[in-house]
């Protein structure tokens, strides 16, 4: 069985040439790796990085497995990506990168088969390319194909914020759950990007004080609190928080040290890391980013009593809504948002009073909970089906 978890079911590794503006041919790399679909079709999202790479998406894709899993929601794990940098390369360009990816990876893409979503680099604009371009090969449209795609073409009401709200929710059952009053807590939150940016805003409407953010660029402070609604306005403008009038400039790095309850590293992996985590104050940490927190890090947060909600659990927001538009999709019956959100919200509460008893009943971190509560469901479909043939 560890032998089966530990090996991604398929791997596909495509050559993607592209015809830039100038009309020059470059060849961009892609892969797409399935990791298990013991629970069902393979779900996961599709990345545009320079730092893409083979194993990255193969960590990827396993963490999607746990993911699905640890929610009950009936899928596999899957991931994506393209190792290039979309800043570099214009609308037109991505367009045709995105379907010729599409094109080279849509013998094991599909419905019933594996899922694609939006990830780092990505948008609904990427997700609808890569489904009109399924579609028209098959010849006709097939809206369910992939999911964080625009409204018009079958996305569903919710999903582009479900990630941020899910990190919300679970950070207010942490604080309430250890004692603490949200109303009277103090947050940090590191990114201001898709996940980032939203966090701060429901963070921010639902009474915390958020002292610190920061993007790629730098960070702000902000003692008595900083005005997310006037901060995004700024960003908007802009393009960084840098800049704003309503706080004080902070290194970016100094924002994951700061005295107060609640940190929400929602930026790239590997932030907190043996070297800063001695130094971290927060009491809670919920990981909106995938792997933040290295192990030698959370080794350290742990003897120290820091609390951290593990990312399968905290940022799976954005895959519950995503089989909620799979499934309006599937059935072309599309829900309200506030359908959208209070079963996101029973989904992501529910996950967090399981692992949070079963940490509490076996003494086990946070993210051992989940992580075995998890791999169990899925050993269990494994036992179940049995080996074939």
């Amino acid at each position: 069985m560890y032998a089966i978890l530990a090996n991604a079911t398929r791997e596909l590794t495509v050559s993607i040439p592209l015809r830039r503006d100038d009309d020059s041919i470059e060849v961009l790399t892609g892969y797409r790796v399935q990791h298990n679909v013991a629970r069902g079709p393979a779900k996961g999202g599709l990345r545009y990085s320079p730092n893409v790479h083979l194993d990255e998406v193969r960590a990827l894709a396993m963490w999607m497995t746990w993911k699905c899993a640890l929610l009950d929601v009936p899928y596999g794990g899957a991931k994506g990506g393209v190792t290039i940098d979309p800043r570099e390369y214009s609308q037109r360009e991505l367009e045709r990168v995105t379907r010729r990816y599409t094109s080279e990876i849509m013998p094991i893409i599909g419905p019933e088969t594996d899922i694609p979503a939006p990830d780092v680099g990505t948008s609904e604009q990427t997700m609808a390319w890569m489904m009109d371009t399924y579609s028209m090969n098959k010849g006709y449209s097939i809206p369910a194909v992939v999911t964080g795609k625009p409204i018009s073409i079958g996305g569903s009401l919710g999903r582009a914020t479900s990630t941020s709200e899910g990190v919300v929710h679970i950070a207010l059952a942490a604080l309430r759950d250890n004692g603490i009053d949200p109303t009277r807590s103090t947050a940090a939150v590191q990114g201001f990007g898709k996940v980032g940016r939203g966090a701060a805003q429901f963070a921010f409407e639902a009474g915390l004080k958020v002292v610190a953010v920061s993007d790629e660029y730098g960070g702000l402070f902000n003692a008595a609190g900083i005005d997310i609604e006037k901060l995004g306005a700024h960003v908007d403008e802009t393009g960084s928080v840098v800049g704003f009038s309503g706080a004080e400039a902070l290194d970016g790095h100094a924002l994951l040290e700061l005295e107060v309850d609640l940190l929400i590293p929602a930026a790239v992996e590997g932030v907190i890391h043996e070297l800063n985590a001695p130094n971290i104050k927060a009491k809670i940490i919920v990981e909106g980013a995938n792997g933040p927190t290295t192990p030698s890090a959370d080794a350290i947060l742990e003897a120290k009593g820091c609390i951290v909600v593990p990312d399968i659990l905290a940022n799976a927001g954005g895959v519950i809504v995503s089989y909620f538009e799979w499934v309006q999709a599937n059935q072309a019956y599309w829900w309200r948002e506030d359908e959208v959100e209070s079963r996101l919200e029973e989904r992501m509460l529910g996950a967090w009073a399981r692992v949070h008893d079963y940490a509490k009943a076996r003494k086990l971190s946070l993210r051992g909970a989940a992580t075995t509560l998890a791999v169990q469901r899925v050993v269990e479909a494994h036992v179940i089906r049995g080996v074939y043939p």
